[in-house]
This record gives structure tokens, sequence and C-alpha cells, in this order.
């Protein structure tokens, strides 16, 4: 391939834009997705009440992103009409996490081949089954690669070392009050800044697939309930 008289070969063309995308990413902010023992919980740091990075999707879905805002608010809107159309068309049931990681994968491998520049974004899709076993989280990159992530996923900057650390720490059996406390505090410890102050409720985005519900299970955690979560000294395992 030619530009501007000098030819770039199409492996470093590719490799140009793969890291192109990395750096993007490295600069945000971590997000954890794991399953506990009632539901799957993403956690990330995020001051923002407004600029979600972590939304519901269908019943039993939900969707995570690190990167670029207005490149995964765009996918994350068009994976909600994805899932309304097939359902409305089909069955909810036919609304699958696996259905529309595979339709994100294909959008994002053509935008990194033909576009301009890749996304700069990663994503996690997750599904809640009605066991720890039967959860499904998959994670795409800014290439259009999809890996299956049995039981937790790290995204953004520093996660091969959240995913790491998680893989020493996490157990499907957790409730949600030890689960987001092990999260947020590998999201502490993977700062910039080491005399940061510890993060709180009010510096996290946090929400949760409950298994326990039979449709609509997203459901964020904020104010007095995850200051509750979060509180050491408090006993309370799960969202009432």
């Amino acid at each position: 391939m030619t530009f501007g008289g000098m030819y770039v070969s199409p492996e470093q063309l590719m490799k140009d834009r793969a890291d192109y995308a990395r750096q993007g990413i490295a600069r945000g902010r971590p997000i954890i997705v794991c399953s506990y023992a009632t539901g799957i919980a993403f956690v990330g740091e995020n001051p923002s009440r407004s600029l979600h990075k972590i939304s519901e999707i269908y019943d039993r879905i939900g969707f995570a992103a690190v990167g670029k805002y207005n490149e995964f608010e765009n996918l994350r809107v068009a994976g909600i009409r994805y899932a309304d159309l097939r359902g409305f068309s089909y069955d909810r049931t036919d609304v699958t996490g696996r259905g529309l990681a595979n339709a994100y994968a294909q959008t994002l491998g053509t935008v990194f081949t033909q576009e301009a520049k890749p996304y700069e974004i990663e994503i996690a899709v997750a599904q809640v089954g009605r066991s720890v076993e039967e959860d499904q989280i998959f994670r795409l990159t800014y290439d259009g690669s999809v890996s299956d992530k049995p039981g937790f996923v790290a995204m953004g900057r520093g996660s091969d070392l959240l995913s790491e650390s998680l893989s020493g720490r996490w157990d499907g059996s957790m409730a949600l009050a030890d689960v987001l406390a092990l999260c947020v505090d590998l999201l502490q410890d993977a700062g910039d800044d080491t005399d940061a102050a510890p993060l709180t409720g009010a510096d996290c985005e946090i929400a949760v697939l409950d298994r326990r519900r039979t449709r609509r299970t997203f459901r964020r955690l904020e104010g007095p309930l995850l200051d509750t979560l979060l509180d050491p000294s408090d006993s309370t395992d799960d969202v009432p």
C-alpha cells in the first residue's frame, strides 16, 4: 500500500493500527467484570454520574467499555437496537450475549481493517445465567477479536496485572459485598498515584446483573446502598 509515494506493507499497517488503538485504550481507567454468587458485577473508576461506561443492553445482558466514550457509546446504542429488534422479531430468549458479541466483533473488525483509524476501545458483554457456571463474559478488542472469559475480565490500564491479581483472589462463591471490596481494592492499586485517597462509592460506577430476577436483571448501585456494601464494618452481603 502506498501513502504519499511511500510503500507501507499490509503487515506494518495493521501493526501501526494495533499500536495506535492499544495506546488509546491504555489511557482509559480500568473496569472489572466478574461473577459472584448471585450475579455478575461491573466495577469501574468513573466519578461522572452522567457519562456511563457500564449499561444494560437487554433482560440478562450488560455492557462495559473502556476507551473513547463516543466510539463505545455508538456501539452500545447499536447493541440495544440489535437486541430489541431480535427480541421483537423472534423471542426474548433469542437475544444472547454470544450473538451480541459476534455482532460487535463484525463491526469492530470492519472498522479496524477499512476505516481511517481503528476504534480505541475494548468492550465486555456479559450475560447472567442461573448459576456462576452458566454466566457468560465476552471480551472484545479493537480489532474485533472475541474471547470467552470464564469468571472475570479486566480491561483498560493495567488490565494484565488486574487479571493476574483476580486469578489469585477471586472466587465465584463470593458474596456481592466481598467481590465489590476486592474489585475496588484492585482498582485502587492500579491507579497511577500511590498516595491517592481510597476510592469511595462516589468515585466508582458499579452495577450488577442479579440472577435472582427473571427479567431486567440490571441494576445500578449508588448512594447509601453502595456505601453500605463497601463498608467493611457492615454485615450486608447482598442487594436487597
